[in-house]
Parts: C-alpha cells; structure tokens; sequence
C-alpha cells in the first residue's frame, strides 16, 4: 500500500543518511577521540602536508594556517557532524561521548595549537637536518 511504500521509504532515507554521517565520521575519527589520539593523527598529517610543502608538490606552508585552520574544521565540521551523530543516536551513549570530546578537543587546540604547531616545526626540521660528518673517537683507558 501507499503507506508503507511511504513509511519503507522513509526508513531507507534515514538509514542512508545514518551511513553518510558514518562515512563522514569514519575519516575524521581522530577528531572525536582523547586528546592524545587527535593531536598524534593531527601531527602525522601535519608532516605529510609540510613534507609535501618542502618538497614542492604544495603551494602553500600548511604550517601558516594549520592553527586556525583546525579551529574551524571543528567549528564548521567536526562539532556539526558529532552532534548529528548524537541526535541520530546510532551510537547509543557513546554517540554523546564523541561530541564532548570532539569540543574539548577544539577548546584544547584553542589553547595549545599555536604552539603545537612550532613544535611540529621543531620536530620536522629535527627529523630532516643532515647528520654531521665528523666522527668522534672514542678513547678508552687501560
């Protein structure tokens, strides 16, 4: 009947969109964890994106906007997309979970991301510097 081709559909628009906030969700996981889950996936991400940088194949020094740019991914993405998640409740508790996190991770790299990203900075030329040439002997007494 008309009513539940009606209700079928219905249903299959709110499981489609129940898997597009999934797959949107699934690619920024990292977002939604502990803190220290979402700045190691955010650095390894920064150094793929500043090595590509420094080797020409980015415009721009991501290291320019990174701070700012991460405040709005979670103002303007991420904290929408766990809220919908929330409402969908399809993770049942946990769905709530994931947002809190999600906006204690924003006002965490509110706080600290300026100066996270120098230390990324730090560590990328830490990692890239050429080793010295000299050797060092090493004596030993007898």
């Amino acid at each position: 009947t008309s009513v539940q081709d009606d209700n079928i559909s219905s249903e299959d628009c709110k499981a489609t969109i129940v898997i597009e906030h999934l797959i949107q969700a699934s690619d920024v996981s990292h977002t939604m964890q502990h803190w220290h889950i979402y700045k190691s996936w955010n650095e390894k991400f920064f150094m793929e994106c500043y090595s590509a940088y420094k080797a020409g194949r980015a415009q721009s020094d991501p290291s320019e906007n990174w701070y700012r740019g991460e405040i709005g991914f979670f103002d303007f993405y991420i904290i929408p997309l766990a809220k919908k998640l929330d409402d969908c409740g399809v993770f049942g508790v946990s769905s709530h979970e994931y947002l809190n996190y999600a906006q204690s991770n924003r006002d965490e790299w509110a706080r600290e991301g300026e100066g996270i990203v120098k230390e990324y900075l730090i560590k990328y030329e830490g990692k890239t510097r050429p080793l010295s040439n000299s050797y060092h002997s090493v004596s030993s007494t007898t």
